[in-house]
């Protein structure tokens, strides 16, 4: 991450963690790591709309009681829209949807040290655990984006 995301600039707080015109959330997550987390146009509009309904005066982007959501009750919601939307809820869990998100950025082309950076992993061997990409992708990558793939033999 370059100097703009200076520590300095990180807060888990409500009031600053969307902030407007930058397409990313600033988080606190698994031990108290700060995160960015990007989000589109769309998702930004959802954000700010649910602002709207949370209290003013919270520490908490997505409270849960007396502090913030819990990973509990984030599985719990997450399990009961898989359910609403007529999946398995035994198929879906957080981590479910955190596999799959690093899973598709990979096959789109995504570096995997932003790969690393977005899943807040500390080490680069934690986040090749999510480089589950055939053989064949890999083989036709090569092909299609290593300059010398186009050199006549």
């Amino acid at each position: 991450m370059g100097p703009a995301f200076a520590r300095a600039n990180w807060s888990p707080c409500r009031g600053e963690a969307l902030r407007k015109g930058q397409p990313f959330l600033i988080l606190s997550g698994k031990g108290g790591k700060e995160r960015l987390v990007p989000i589109s146009s769309r998702a930004e509009l959802a954000v700010e709309r649910w602002l709207e309904l949370v209290s003013k005066s919270g520490a908490w982007l997505f409270p849960g009681g007396k502090s913030h959501l819990s990973r509990v009750r984030l599985f719990q919601i997450v399990r009961q829209m898989a359910a609403d939307a007529g999946i398995p809820p035994e198929r879906i869990s957080p981590h479910v949807l955190r596999h799959a998100f690093a899973t598709h950025l990979l096959s789109g082309g995504a570096d995997l040290r932003v790969l690393q950076s977005l899943l807040g992993h500390a080490d680069i061997a934690t986040t090749q655990i999510y480089t589950h990409v055939d053989s064949a992708r890999l083989v036709e990558l090569v092909n299609t984006r290593h300059p010398l793939a186009t050199r006549g033999r």
